[in-house]
């Protein structure tokens, strides 16, 4: 799919095929409900117009990307997301990821799963994006997951297994890469991250950064902890990060030193929301997008309680994986249907 390009005529961004023709630029013009709906342009709302203007540094191509990601889908224009991630193959293998729903073993599943449940975004490694890019040729806005771990190691570190080259060719509106705040591999982490949002960036392209704190002294009670997790966030947006990913917070504190602030601030945190909250004002006081992640296989009582909580307390939405692909697939779509409808504020 080719980035969109601002049109000051219009004040919204458009292929570039409309911007460069004058004729049918005052057409649409004239008609631009008839045109959103056949694709030729995609008017931003007021909502996402304030979103992208936290980000001062950024070049039209990197906007027009993000653009594409909030403007697209069921929740496109609000603000909100729900971004489908299945990049668990490579970290949990393949049985353990699809043999739940053997439908997952097939690419083009997901991509027509986030394409029928009107999703935001579709996250994958390389070799599952590339399995449909020309099927799904701009269907649904794509993240290439550009490093990946097994379960076959014992580091707690990731393999850069794909390039911005890579996210170009495909058509991609970002890319995405995990950090392990925590493991004695993470400061190279965060030179790779560094080196590849660097031509990202350049490219006009998004940057995710999925932040999840394990390894070195951190427990697994630590990963999720309220203020490793807002530690973890606010690193992610400190590398750059459009886009970041963390996990839902418990009330449990790790670092002493952390935990006397929060007690001696007042800073509240003994409900999701509030914990929700603190960690956007810990990524530039709502300066960047947050997404949290779905976590292991919950009951739907459970993710939907967390969706409202994420969505009372400011966070941008959901990135939403095994509890999704792993359902049969309408059970799914009902599921990912009535997300929705919470961040619409209809559930």
């Amino acid at each position: 799919m080719q980035a969109l390009v601002w049109n000051s005529n219009l004040n919204a961004y458009c292929l570039p095929e409309v911007v460069s023709d004058s004729q049918l630029s005052t057409k649409i013009k004239s008609n631009v409900l008839s045109f959103i709906n056949k694709g030729f342009v995609v008017k931003i709302s007021q909502r996402v117009k304030k979103i992208l203007s936290g980000y001062e540094s950024d070049n039209p191509g990197t906007k027009s990307n993000l653009a594409r990601i909030l403007m697209h889908g069921r929740l496109g224009g609000t603000g909100k997301l729900v971004i489908l991630p299945v990049d668990q193959g490579f970290e949990h293998g393949p049985a353990r990821s699809f043999a739940p729903n053997p439908a997952g073993y097939d690419p083009h599943y997901h991509y027509q799963l986030a394409v029928d449940a009107g999703l935001s975004a579709f996250a994958a490694p390389l070799g599952m994006l590339e399995a449909g890019a020309d099927t799904f040729a701009g269907a649904v806005p794509t993240i290439l997951k550009c490093n990946s771990a097994n379960s076959l190691s014992s580091n707690k570190d990731q393999a850069v297994t794909a390039s911005v080259g890579d996210a170009l060719k495909l058509g991609c509106a970002a890319i995405g890469f995990t950090i392990y705040p925590g493991s004695e591999d993470q400061y190279e982490l965060i030179e790779e991250i560094r080196e590849l949002a660097e031509e990202a960036k350049a490219c006009g392209l998004a940057v995710v950064v999925w932040s999840y704190p394990r390894g070195g002294m951190v427990t697994k009670e630590g990963e999720t902890a309220m203020d490793v997790c807002a530690y973890a966030a606010h690193m992610a947006a400190l590398i750059g990060a459009h886009v970041i990913k963390v996990k839902p917070p418990t009330d449990s504190m790790f670092l002493d030193a952390a935990g006397k602030i929060y007690v001696s601030e007042k800073i509240p945190i003994l409900d999701l929301t509030s914990r929700i909250s603190h960690v956007v004002q810990s990524c530039f006081a709502g300066r960047r997008i947050v997404v949290f992640s779905g976590g292991e296989a919950k009951d739907l009582d459970g993710i939907y309680n967390e969706a409202r909580a994420i969505r009372d307390g400011g966070g941008n939405g959901s990135i939403i994986g095994r509890n999704t692909f792993q359902r049969p697939r309408e059970d799914a779509l009902k599921m990912l249907d009535n997300i929705i409808k919470i961040y619409q504020g209809k559930y």
